[in-house]
């Protein structure tokens, strides 16, 4: 079982929650701006660092 901040999210539940399109979403992934890691190639998107994108872009 996962601690609730390690949940990992779809790219789909990325593009929603930051209201962007997939494009800018893989563009946002490869850029290294997300805490984010690959698994083969499937990307692995922890929720809690999408939130802390949003928290820091919001009081920047």
């Amino acid at each position: 079982m996962q601690p609730d901040n390690a949940e990992l999210i779809t790219i789909d539940e990325m593009c929603e929650m930051l209201m962007i399109g997939r494009t800018t979403a893989y563009k946002l992934l490869r850029s290294g701006t997300l805490k984010v890691f690959k698994l083969g190639k499937v990307w692995k998107i922890p929720k809690a660092s999408v939130i802390e994108l949003i928290n820091e872009r919001r009081y920047s």
